[in-house]
């Protein structure tokens, strides 16, 4: 009986990770009606909530005031969902300019009628100065009442809502024509009352589960195993080659430097011309220089000798079939390979393949989009000046832009990291399987290493956030870069007492700067997105990445564990219990901030949704693989009740069998399924 609830919690996080599947075959529409929205679900869960409360009863929790709120809070949340359900509206205004209307559609058509009128005075999208990159949507509308009298002119934008008598506006979208407007309304009285004094019943139970005397963790950091603790740094990075004596005509680098910091519009925001001409090296060679030249030396020599520059090899083309069909020798190409005479070779390829999705079709669109730029570059197009009376940045922040341009941070951190968690983790093993200890000198070292890793990142990160002027986390290779502090910061705080840490904090963030580096996320600084111009998306990302760090390192420590006790019948000597010991300990403390900040960052995300999309949850694939991780990370909590985690082997497991649901989370969906967070990877 007793674990029932926790039987029912594996189904429903088995369902939802289907349903997923089942949306990306079927639709959103059927998910919705078939899955979350059907009676089936709703009884499912409200069985899960009945069985939990029976269960606490049963067990007396109420003597745990932090763990009785807790689980409290899951039924407060679960009762504002059920009322959202039961008593909510949700639909669609459209309004034109200049006329009124108080009626409004929901999703199956059904007409509803306001109790006051809503006029659309004017729409119009607001830029990011100087360019074409919308900063916001805006519709200037007036509230009347039935007989004329105006109530309110509100400003309706994104992340700009306008309530009135328990109907609140979004702004969701516009005619083409900018002549209209469309509106999501949603009524919602109580639910979302009821759900948020949830969610703040669920951060206030979490401070107390970690801050009670009592309770669980305290217990955990007080454990005696806390009080015993148990290659070398690249010199350089050769990014210049030794510079070829091209026999094309080239710009002087002297010539060239004066370029870099000249102000240009690349991007849709005012940019240094380093960071235009950066890029478009980088997209054409695959490096950041060509044979020694500077970035401004490729784009200047080529605007003033495009004819000698075209039949220079420098469009790299991955592709080996492709360059097959080109009749190509090496892996570059010069601009005249692709035309023959005035016929442009890969216009009768994309006819042939454009149908067919194959991996050459795709090469042919990513070569195609490298003609396009050094077209755009001879004809003029691509290097935009500032136009007049558009800010300009100040010359502290041009530097800052060129001196992040200049240091490939995360490829040299990438390659370091990665070399030394490589050792260092070798050593460790060795280590442990042979019962030595590291010298004080030696651990002096790695340690220095770390801090030296930590810094270097972390003031890369502050650049990057400087020239953007915002948090970086608009994008899959900027969340990445952030995850990569967390570790490297809890690396630095628990190594003294557990060593195992500092061999995973050079691994996982060496890992996870490779993955953004070669994983084909977009590097490039742009202005954000209007929905995501809100302090909750930072909230929201950053403790979601932090726990994702946490749950990493409870992941290695798994491996390691498991690795140890795996060793048990080979070696003659008896398993060092100890350190297992230690490492299931350090999983637990760390299970307690993860799980926490991961249902703290899921509440954070429901909080923007509402007040960017008019809804507190979607059931979007993303929310429902973090709902899952969630609920399989909670699960380990109840020792007690689940005997069988009480036991090492069984508990490391299934550690490494929940963090494969934190990769599905954060990859998987993204690659996978998509949905409204497919932002993440832009």
């Amino acid at each position: 009986m007793k674990t029932v609830p926790f039987i029912l919690l594996l189904i429903a996080a088995a369902v939802i990770g289907i349903a997923t599947f089942v949306e990306d075959a079927h639709g959103t529409l059927y998910a919705q009606t078939v899955i979350y929205g059907s009676l089936w679900f709703k009884l499912l869960w409200t069985v899960i909530i009945v069985a939990t409360a029976a269960l606490i009863v049963r067990r007396k929790a109420w003597r745990s005031i932090p763990v009785l709120l807790l689980h409290l809070s899951f039924g407060v949340i679960f009762a504002g969902a059920l009322t959202t359900a039961f008593t909510g509206r949700k639909g669609m205004l459209h309004l034109r300019q200049g006329s009124t209307t108080e009626e409004y559609a929901d999703e199956q058509k059904r007409i509803f009628t306001l109790p006051f009128v809503m006029r659309l005075d004017s729409f119009y999208v607001e830029y990011y100065a100087g360019t074409e990159a919308p900063a916001d949507y805006v519709s200037q509308i007036t509230c009347l009442q039935s007989d004329g009298v105006r109530l309110a002119r509100p400003r309706i934008s994104m992340n700009r809502i306008f309530s009135r008598q328990g109907y609140r506006f979004y702004q969701s979208s516009y005619d083409e024509d900018m002549k209209g407007s469309w509106l999501t309304v949603n009524y919602d009285p109580w639910g979302t009352a009821i759900t948020y004094a949830g969610f703040i019943l669920f951060g206030l139970s979490c401070l107390l589960m970690l801050c009670a005397r009592i309770g669980e963790f305290r217990r955990l950091l007080r454990h005696p195993l806390l009080k015993k603790g148990g290659l070398f740094l690249l010199a350089g990075f050769w990014a210049m080659q030794a510079q070829a004596d091209p026999p094309l005509p080239v710009v002087k680098r002297v010539q060239a430097d004066s370029l870099a910091a000249k102000q240009v519009i690349y991007n849709e925001r005012v940019a240094p011309l380093n960071t235009l001409a950066k890029d478009f090296v980088q997209k054409l060679y695959g490096r950041p220089t060509y044979r020694g030249l500077s970035p401004e030396q490729v784009v200047s020599s080529w605007m003033l000798y495009p004819e000698e520059w075209s039949h220079v090899p420098i469009i790299r083309i991955k592709s080996r079939e492709l360059r097959t069909t080109l009749r190509l020798q090496g892996d570059y190409a010069a601009l005249t390979d692709l035309f023959d005479g005035t016929q442009y070779k890969l216009q009768s390829l994309w006819q042939h393949e454009q149908n067919r999705q194959s991996k050459l079709g795709k090469a042919i669109q990513e070569t195609d989009e490298k003609v396009g730029l050094i077209l755009m570059l001879t004809q003029g197009t691509l290097i935009r000046p500032v136009p007049a009376g558009t800010p300009r940045l100040s010359t502290p922040k041009v530097k800052a832009e060129l001196l992040y341009n200049r240091i490939p941070f995360s490829k040299i951190l990438a390659m370091t990291n990665l070399t030394l968690g490589i050792v260092a983790f070798g050593l460790l093993l060795y280590r442990m399987l042979k019962n030595r200890r590291a010298g004080i000198a030696e651990n002096r070292l790695w340690t220095a290493l770390l801090y030296l890793a930590t810094a270097f990142h972390a003031f890369g990160y502050a650049l990057r956030g400087y020239v953007s002027g915002s948090l970086p986390l608009s994008n899959g290779y900027e969340t990445m870069q952030f995850v990569v502090l967390p570790v490297l910061l809890t690396a630095c705080l628990l190594h003294r007492r557990f060593p195992y840490t500092r061999p995973f904090g050079f691994l996982l963030s060496g890992f996870i700067l490779l993955v953004a580096h070669l994983g084909e996320m977009n590097p490039q600084i742009t202005p954000l997105m209007p929905v995501l111009s809100s302090p909750w998306l930072s909230y929201h990302v950053s403790f979601i990445m932090i726990s994702y760090a946490l749950f990493a390192f409870v992941w290695l420590n798994a491996i390691l564990a498991l690795c140890l006790m795996g060793r048990r019948k080979s070696v003659l000597s008896p398993l060092p219990r100890e350190r297992v010991e230690q490492l299931t300990l350090l999983s637990r403390i760390l299970l307690y901030p993860a799980t926490f900040l991961l249902g703290v960052g899921i509440v954070m995300g429901a909080v923007w949704a509402n007040v960017s999309w008019g809804s507190y949850w979607f059931w979007d694939p993303k929310e429902v693989w973090a709902l899952a991780a969630f609920i399989i990370y909670g699960l380990s909590f109840h020792r007690s009740l689940l005997p069988w985690l009480r036991h090492p082997r069984a508990y490391h497991i299934y550690m490494i069998v929940a963090f494969a649901v934190v990769l599905m989370t954060y990859f998987g969906v993204n690659y996978l399924l998509g949905g409204m967070h497919s932002y993440a990877n832009a």
